[in-house]
């Protein structure tokens, strides 16, 4: 099977190699990319522990790089990708921002945003469900390494 190069799936495949990342850092394995006119302009991965900062979710992180990247606080014209459902903080960051649409994988039952309600920008698309599997079972492995 091949991958168009500006689908959902690729940009979440991205997302992963991210997760995986924080994984490997014994970070809570979520991973995040922010994509404009079909160009990644920002990576990141869950660095609580690393940075000893509760606010450095991989969303977080991402959404101020992409900001960064392009010099502004509004990010209407772009897509986050992010792994698991994004937590409270996260959504309303990216309602902050204004993102255009968020793409999510793994629905996270206890902590996610949406078992709130919609905490997104009236304006924010969202899809869900992509790599939905392949996200789940780094969180999987990640909790049962720590139950070792």
């Amino acid at each position: 099977m091949t991958l168009s190069l500006y689908s959902d799936e690729h940009y979440m495949r991205e997302a992963l190699k991210q997760a995986r990342y924080a994984l490997a850092e014994e970070e809570i394995p979520i991973g995040a990319v922010v994509v404009l006119e079909r160009q990644i302009i920002a990576r990141a991965y869950n660095q609580t522990e690393k940075l000893r900062d509760v606010t450095a979710h991989a969303e977080m992180l991402a959404l101020t790089a992409a900001a960064n990247y392009v010099g502004n606080k509004y990010l209407s014209d772009c897509t986050l990708y992010v792994t698991i459902e994004p937590c409270v903080m996260c959504a309303g960051a990216s309602a902050w921002a204004q993102v255009r649409r968020v793409v999510y994988g793994a629905h996270e039952e206890k902590r996610g945003f949406r078992r709130y309600g919609n905490l997104l920008h009236p304006k924010t698309e969202l899809a869900t469900g992509i790599l939905a599997t392949e996200s789940a079972e780094l969180m999987q492995q990640f909790f049962a390494q720590k139950r070792k």
